[in-house]
């Protein structure tokens, strides 16, 4: 693990309930794993329960599955990883992601739907001519009991021979916790398809 991990690398970590995952600073590796500290008071997260991990690295995103040995407060210690894998070089993972979806500016309303999302941004089509000044209030809403919202910024838009426009954009004012939630969230989906 010693190759993979170094000090003062951060890891993410997410157990089964996406609401409670996490992020921390390497403290040091040793032969039996390695210990962090977590940026926020972790909840959710118990002994002995397997978890995912996540980190980029210069050789792509580091992913693996392992397990909290030792919990004291913010520090925790991670047991060695049987097995891991690197998952792809760019720093957001981009799945498809098919949801209808409502941008809002003011008093505007615009009805699109999505195409792809990353913890960076997405892309989405409509057949509403929207404005590429304005920023939009959007909620993607992932899973049942999962969503998050943020702002969205038109960065492309292109229209088709049928009147349909495609945009692509950039997530703004996204909070440390949404953002993990997307990195997370498209990162299981991506597994779970290269699983298939």
């Amino acid at each position: 693990m010693r190759e993979l991990i170094k000090k003062d690398q951060i890891v993410d970590i997410i157990p089964q309930d996406f609401k409670n995952s996490n992020k921390g600073k390497v403290l040091n590796v040793n032969m039996d794993g390695f210990t962090m500290q977590l940026k926020y008071t972790p909840k959710g997260l118990i002994q002995n329960h397997i978890c995912d991990f996540y980190s980029l690295t210069d050789n792509g995103y580091l992913y693996f599955e392992s397990y909290i040995k030792d919990l004291n407060n913010n520090i925790i210690s991670i047991a060695n990883p049987i097995k891991h894998r690197f998952l792809q070089r760019r720093k957001f993972t981009r799945i498809t992601f098919l949801s209808d979806i409502e941008l809002k500016s003011g008093d505007k309303v615009h009805k699109a739907r999505t195409l792809d999302i990353s913890a960076g941004g997405m892309k989405l089509s409509t057949k509403e001519n929207i404005n590429i000044e304005d920023e939009y209030d959007v909620t993607l809403q992932l899973e049942k009991d999962l969503s998050v919202s943020c702002k969205y910024k038109l960065i492309r838009v292109e229209k088709n021979d049928a009147g349909i426009y495609t945009i692509s954009g950039r997530f703004t004012c996204l909070s440390n916790i949404d953002k993990m939630t997307l990195v997370q969230f498209c990162m299981k989906k991506n597994m779970e398809n290269i699983n298939k």
